[in-house]
């Protein structure tokens, strides 16, 4: 690839028949997460039924190649107001290239044009890429008092598949 990464792909919204691609994407991306965080934790991915729903709600972002194949994939759903990020996965080929952020840019964006109050989302709190990657974009910890039934269930899902509690963190983007 030459030229600017970003030239080389475009975000637009994900089509029925690539949810088993997006599913590829999510199981190749959780190799490089679970070697940041050092840990071989079987590897999962969300269920066709939340992807379909994300999609329903035309809350499915897909970064495509030149040959319009998914790369990467956002899937958000709304509740309270809010835009909430489900999943966010980018194929390990291209990984710090700028796609998860013009990803992100394209939620945020989709979230103002709607005059939702801000977007939230769940995350590993230490590995560069998660955590520390959402607040360079402005997002912040919330603190758990203030957590909303749907954030707590998400980081209660994510504990009994195995994630660390300790390493679990909701984070919000206000707008208002």
């Amino acid at each position: 690839m030459t030229g600017d990464p970003a030239d080389s792909f475009i975000i637009r919204l994900a089509r029925l028949e690539e949810l088993p691609r997006l599913t590829e994407i999510e199981l190749d991306a959780f190799a490089t997460l679970a070697d940041a965080r050092g840990g071989s934790r079987e590897a999962h991915a969300l269920p066709e039924s939340l992807l379909r729903q994300s999609l329903d709600d035309d809350l499915l972002f897909v970064a495509a190649d030149k040959e319009n194949q998914p790369i990467a994939f956002l899937a958000g759903t709304q509740s309270d107001e809010m835009l909430y990020i489900r999943e966010i996965d980018v194929a390990r080929a291209w990984q710090r290239k700028g796609v998860g952020r013009r990803l992100m840019a394209t939620a945020i964006e989709t979230a103002r044009a709607s005059r939702l109050r801000g977007v939230t989302l769940t995350t590993d709190r230490f590995v560069s890429f998660n955590a520390p990657f959402y607040a360079r974009l402005g997002f912040s910890e919330i603190v758990d008092s203030d957590l909303v039934p749907e954030l707590r269930k998400a980081l209660h899902n994510e504990v009994s598949v195995g994630m660390g509690a300790d390493r679990r963190v909701a984070m919000i983007l206000r707008f208002t």
